[in-house]
């Protein structure tokens, strides 16, 4: 069975939410301060954390940001904002999906189950596998950009940049294909051996991520440039100092 936790104010909604969830084998532990909620992951360790935005003590946007930088695993937000702004925010500050409310429970449960089995403990090996391989090869410069597998380094300009396990491998695998479109059939394939269901955002959010640590712009990238209706592409010439 799986555990999620349930940061939400609303103990209708967290009561609702749970008791759905539970005829479907996923346990649910609600919090129902964001301030409180980090303490409660640490304890529980659970394989997906839902947040509510509005929160008494920290606000989902917040808790999501604090969480990110030392917890990997899926981070979805659940909330009743329905704004373009916020859902641009949160997949900013590392979440792995924004949904509504007002998203039907069997929906909600499908994209739950999603991001369950893309982190489930055999996939992550799988990764971990793929990591291994990566040593095998030398060391990437583009321009002011260096990233070196065997360390799991990359420097930009003089800058550390400190990538999760993830993010590294997807940002290796666009480098190692610098001037090709990927599109997100293939990096799922390649990254976790599995295939594009066409609702997936996992390799969208990471593409964000990447381009924050790496200054690449959020409206017009030019480092790793978004070619519509295709994929992904890294542009090998965009790295020099300066630009």
């Amino acid at each position: 069975m799986n555990r999620i936790v349930f940061v939400e104010d609303d103990l209708r909604i967290g009561c609702l939410i749970t008791t759905y969830l539970a005829k479907h084998d996923i346990e649910v532990i609600v919090e129902s301060r964001g301030d409180l909620a980090e303490a409660v992951i640490e304890q529980q360790q659970p394989d997906l954390v839902l947040l509510d935005i509005m929160l008494p003590g920290k606000d989902g946007m917040t808790l999501c940001r604090d969480l990110r930088p030392r917890w990997e695993g899926p981070i979805v937000l659940l909330t009743a904002l329905d704004s373009d702004m916020n859902h641009i925010l949160a997949l900013e500050m590392g979440a792995n999906d924004y949904l509504l409310k007002t998203t039907p429970p069997a929906v909600l449960l499908a994209r739950l189950r999603l991001h369950l089995r893309q982190h489930r403990p055999d996939a992550l090996s799988a990764n971990h596998g793929k990591s291994a391989a990566l040593t095998l090869h030398k060391a990437l410069h583009f321009g002011s950009l260096f990233i070196d597998p065997v360390n799991r380094q990359v420097r930009l300009i003089d800058e550390n940049i400190i990538l999760s396990t993830a993010d590294f491998d997807l940002l290796w695998e666009l480098a190692t294909h610098a001037g090709q479109i990927m599109d997100r059939d293939a990096l799922l394939k390649n990254l976790r051996g599995v295939s594009y269901d066409g609702l997936d955002r996992s390799v969208d959010v990471a593409i964000s991520r990447l381009r924050k640590k790496l200054n690449d712009s959020a409206t017009e990238p030019f480092r790793i440039k978004t070619i519509r209706n295709k994929g992904y592409l890294f542009a090998p010439h965009a790295w020099e100092t300066g630009l």
